[in-house]
C-alpha cells in the first residue's frame, strides 16, 4: 500500500477545480479540503455576503492558495456565462466539476409554479448545464471527472419533501446515464448520495442540529467533503459510481 498522504493527494495538486454553490455547508467543506491539498479552485453562490465570507474565510487560511470565483446563480445565464469565462481565464479549464449548488422544497401542496421551477432550474438544470460546459472542456483532454452531490431523499421520498425529491431523484437517473455517455472519453461520473447533513437548508435552528450530531443522527458537512476525495483519489481504472453516506443512527 501506498503512503496514504501520497495516495489521498495525489489526484488533488495542482487540479483546475470548480465547485458550484461552494460557498456554504457541503460545498463549503469541500472547497476548504480540497485547497488544503494545492488544488486550484473556482467557487460560487448565488449570495454576495455568503460568497464574501467564504472567500475571505479560505483566503485567510490558506493565503497562498489559488482561489477564483464571484457570485453566481446557477439559473441565470448572463451569471452562467460569466463564470465561465473566470474559470477558461482563471484555471486554463477544468479537471474536476462538483455539481452541489440546490435548495430545499416542500411538496406539492405548498409553494406555487414560480417557486418550483426556479428550484428544478437550480437542483436539475444547474447540474445539466455545468456537465455540459466540463464536458465540452474536459474531451479535448480526454480526462476529466464529475462529481454530483445528490441526497439519500431520491430513496426515502417523504411525503414533506416531493419537489426536492423529484429533482434529487433526477439527479441519480442523470448520473446513471450520463456516466454512461462520457466513460469512452475519458471522463469519470460520481454519485454521493448523503444523508442528514448540518446546513443552511435544514429546518432545525444549529443548536439543534448540534444536538443530532453528537446523537449520530446527522452529518458534518466535513464527512461529505472526505466522500468526495475518496472518490477523486482512485487511479483512472477505478471509478467510484455511486456512495451514499448516513448518520449512524438515521435509520432509513
Amino acid at each position: 500500500m501506498k503512503n496514504l498522504n501520497d495516495y489521498f493527494g495525489q489526484n488533488i495538486k495542482g487540479k483546475r477545480i470548480v465547485i458550484t454553490g461552494g460557498t456554504t455547508g457541503i460545498g463549503k467543506a469541500i472547497a476548504d479540503l480540497l485547497v488544503s491539498l494545492e488544488a486550484r479552485v473556482v467557487i460560487f453562490g448565488r449570495d454576495k455576503k455568503d460568497f464574501k465570507k467564504a472567500f475571505d474565510d479560505i483566503k485567510k487560511n490558506f493565503p497562498n492558495c489559488e482561489l477564483y470565483g464571484a457570485p453566481t446563480d446557477v439559473t441565470n445565464s448572463e451569471d452562467i456565462e460569466r463564470i465561465w469565462e473566470i474559470i477558461d481565464e482563471s484555471l486554463g479549464g477544468i479537471d474536476i466539476l462538483i455539481n452541489n449548488a440546490a435548495l430545499g422544497a416542500d411538496g406539492v401542496t405548498d409553494g406555487n409554479f414560480k417557486d418550483w421551477q426556479y428550484i428544478l432550474d437550480t437542483n436539475v438544470m444547474g447540474y445539466l448545464t455545468f456537465s455540459y460546459e466540463a464536458v465540452t472542456r474536459m474531451k479535448a483532454q480526454k480526462s476529466g471527472h464529475i462529481i454530483n452531490i445528490g441526497s439519500m431523499s431520491a430513496e426515502t421520498r417523504t411525503a414533506k419533501s416531493t419537489i426536492y425529491v423529484a429533482t434529487k431523484a433526477a439527479i441519480r437517473g442523470f448520473s446513471t446515464s450520463l456516466r454512461k455517455e462520457i466513460n469512452p472519453l475519458g471522463i469519470k461520473v460520481s454519485h454521493i448520495e448523503p444523508g442528514s447533513v448540518t446546513s443552511d437548508m435544514q429546518q432545525d435552528p444549529k443548536t439543534e442540529q448540534r444536538k443530532k450530531i453528537k446523537k449520530m443522527e446527522m452529518l458534518e458537512a466535513e464527512d461529505i467533503a472526505m466522500s468526495v476525495l475518496f472518490c477523486l483519489s482512485q487511479p483512472q481504472r477505478c471509478d467510484i459510481v455511486s456512495m451514499q453516506i448516513r448518520p449512524h443512527l438515521q435509520l432509513i
